[in-house]
């Protein structure tokens, strides 16, 4: 999309095919599977959806600029639980959000998620990061298959690369995990997460 006034082009994308995956994967999380681990060592699974309702919310309020509580709350305020009807509200905010970035001006100004002020284009590719490093580790977590769309998941690893020589990346990200010349584009951009893409619950 270009901007009229000043001649630039701001990229967007439509996250509702990986939404469309992660809903897909949300359904497919057992009651028993809830309390097991997952490649992020204070979560369990089910703190796991938690922070990605959590997350949704606000990335979706993010892009609406409707900005208040649920994008200044940091997601390091506390563990995040699931709240009741989680199986079938997951997945509808998951399209909301989805629907939200659908709209160039999400992706234009200034907006806020976490409490941090960016600007739209770099919120929506902190929002793609989320979605897709997030859906590999409640597939690995759960055992189920993972289908990334490959335009989010090529946007989540550029975004990822770039961060490697930022010196605040340690505040979010750990240490890159490398990975064999041969490895697909998700376990490139797993590793660059800081998660080793080799993971697996130990049961």
């Amino acid at each position: 999309m270009t901007d009229s006034t000043t001649g630039t082009t701001s990229p967007t994308l439509d996250l509702g095919p990986h939404a469309q995956e992660l809903a897909r994967l949300v359904a497919g999380v057992t009651d028993e599977q809830l309390s097991g681990p997952t490649p992020c060592p204070e979560y369990q699974v089910r703190h796991l959806l938690g922070h990605l309702a959590g997350l949704a919310v606000a990335f979706r309020d993010a892009g609406r600029k409707d900005l208040g509580v649920t994008t200044d709350t940091s997601p390091q305020s506390a563990l995040p639980d699931l709240a009741p009807g989680w199986r079938e509200e997951l997945p509808n905010v998951l399209a909301e959000l989805a629907e939200a970035w659908r709209d160039p001006a999400a992706w234009t100004g200034m907006t806020r998620a976490g409490g941090v002020d960016l600007p739209g284009e770099i919120a929506g590719l902190v929002a793609t990061d989320e979605l897709v490093v997030h859906g590999w580790d409640l597939a690995r977590a759960t055992g189920q298959r993972y289908d990334p769309d490959p335009a989010a998941l090529r946007v989540c690893h550029d975004f990822l690369a770039a961060s490697v020589d930022d010196p605040d990346r340690g505040a979010i990200f750990g240490p890159v995990v490398t990975v064999g010349p041969e490895a697909s584009l998700l376990a490139r951009a797993v590793g660059l997460s800081g998660r080793d893409p080799e993971w697996a619950p130990h049961l």
